[in-house]
């Protein structure tokens, strides 16, 4: 099976130019290839499709940086947008904004590591003839050709389990979220509804076909976040307001973990970065995602937090605590919207693993593809259904799954590869004009691993499988209606 997951993924081709040079060249349309290449490729890949209109190329084809900071954007954020108010009542305002800071950076720095590990790999592969035209490039085969099949198998594990539960978790906020407008059905029957709505996700090709989609998540996100913060100002702080977080060490670190799992969203990094045309941008592009993203995480869950204080802890969802309104309404069907995008995003790199283990990656008939990707849409629906535990199951993935796949693996990774002097000479990147310094670089790496492994995997799983068992015990698997006994404040 491994074979043909990663055996014979990329079709051999004698490649006609310097990878390095062309990697450092960002005015270069691709890694790897040079224009003529490039411009044959690209009219390939567009003739073997159907155009329904000229406006198909816009809305439909995105491999520019700006294409890459929307999926990025997009991605980043998603229904725990509506949990990290509960997040800062468990931590308190300081804590809260301080640990999104935190961990908004620590994901730009193994952001950057595995664009530099993916850099090598593709420039080793393809001086030994192998060109990647029609084939996704993957963490796990990153991993494989750099440092053997033992860290492979890491990465899969890590990085599927990371997407399957963080797609499942959209399915799971969904239901969630449409109880808030509609409490005439429960959330179960609400989540089998839009579990059968998120199969037509497999009909999403690739990366590259995620413009229309981005677009549109981008936009839910910010008008969510942003009338969370209006609401909350405008509605005024309520009676007897108290902010005493922190005051419980497990809630404590439950919290901080939500927030390692708001800002682990760069499980798929290399399937974005391989749909650009300058991959080397990613870098950048991600940066500029997270600072943007900033400015609708902290905003919100300071102004839910300062309005409502420790009424926050007794409900996960934001929708909880504000008034029935028709923006309130428009804000859930956003964010509605948008798990259904987050799902497109999520699932898309465990239905290429699916993929490339039977042999239909380099298939031209999408038809097939689509059929065989259902059944990972179908156990990721019952996933949903067993666990519909909103909230406590995001803390839960973090600590134990988000964790390894996109903190400590990327880190151990990069200096595992780069501990040997020689490979630091002849690595296609070297260290960026802030650092200089290959030991530093590898010390960052060190300090992230530490960091996660006490506060995220130590005290964090802890704390989070703790809640996690308690839910289980409370209400059981396969819930029909998760926490609905708690009444509307307003």
């Amino acid at each position: 099976m491994m074979d043909a997951m990663v055996g014979n993924d990329a079709e051999p081709k004698r490649m006609p130019s310097s990878f390095a040079l062309q990697y450092l060249e960002t005015n270069r349309p691709q890694i790897g290839q040079n224009a003529e290449q490039y411009t044959l490729e690209r009219q390939e890949q567009r003739a073997d499709r159907t155009r329904i209109s000229l406006i198909y190329p816009f809305i439909w084809e995105g491999d520019s940086a700006f294409d890459a900071w929307l999926t990025t954007s997009a991605a980043q954020i998603a229904q725990v947008l509506l949990t990290l108010p509960s997040s800062f009542a468990q931590l308190g305002l300081a804590s809260g904004i301080a640990l999104q800071v935190l961990y908004g950076f620590m994901g730009c720095w193994t952001t950057y590591v595995t664009t530099v590990l993916y850099a090598d790999y593709r420039r080793i592969k393809e001086s030994q003839g192998i060109t990647f035209h029609n084939h996704t490039i993957q963490w796990y085969e990153v991993l494989r050709g750099l440092l053997g099949p033992r860290w492979m198998v890491l990465g899969l594990f890590f990085n599927t389990a990371h997407m399957s539960f963080a797609a499942a978790i959209q399915i799971i906020a969904s239901g969630s979220i449409a109880f808030h407008i509609n409490d005439h059905h429960s959330k179960r029957t609400w989540t089998l509804i839009f579990g059968a709505i998120f199969l037509l996700t497999a009909l999403i090709p690739t990366a590259h076909n995620y413009r229309l989609w981005s677009f549109m998540g981008i936009l839910m996100t910010t008008y969510t976040a942003w009338y969370l913060t209006i609401a909350a100002v405008t509605h005024g702080q309520v009676q007897d307001v108290k902010h005493t977080g922190p005051n419980k060490l497990d809630n404590y670190f439950i919290g901080a973990t939500n927030i390692l799992y708001a800002f682990g969203g760069h499980g798929f990094t290399l399937e974005i970065m391989h749909a650009m045309w300058k991959p080397k941008k990613y870098k950048v592009v991600y940066l500029n995602a997270v600072l943007y993203v900033f400015t609708l995480t902290i905003p919100s869950a300071s102004a839910m937090y300062w309005t409502f204080g420790d009424d926050l802890l007794n409900n996960a969802n934001a929708f909880f605590f504000l008034p029935k309104t028709k923006f309130l309404n428009a804000a859930a069907v956003a964010m509605l919207i948008h798990e259904f995008i987050q799902f497109i995003f999520l699932s898309l790199p465990v239905h290429i693993i699916l993929e490339k283990t039977l042999g239909l990656h380099h298939s031209r008939h999408f038809f097939i593809k689509a059929i065989a990707r259902m059944p990972i849409v179908l156990l990721l629906w019952l996933i949903a259904l067993m666990l519909p535990f909103f909230g406590p199951i995001n803390s839960a993935v973090g600590s134990l799954v988000v964790t390894g796949a996109v903190y400590i693996i990327p880190c151990l990774a990069h200096m595992t590869y780069y501990w040997d002097v020689t490979t630091q000479e002849n690595a296609i990147e070297q260290p960026p004009l802030w650092i200089r310094s290959w030991r530093l670089m590898l010390f960052i790496d060190i300090c992230v691993i530490f960091w996660v492994t006490i506060v995220g995997v130590g005290f964090g799983g802890w704390a989070s499988i703790k809640m996690f068992i308690s839910q289980v015990h409370k209400f059981g698997i396969f819930e029909s209606c998760f926490d609905c006994s708690n009444k509307r404040l307003i």
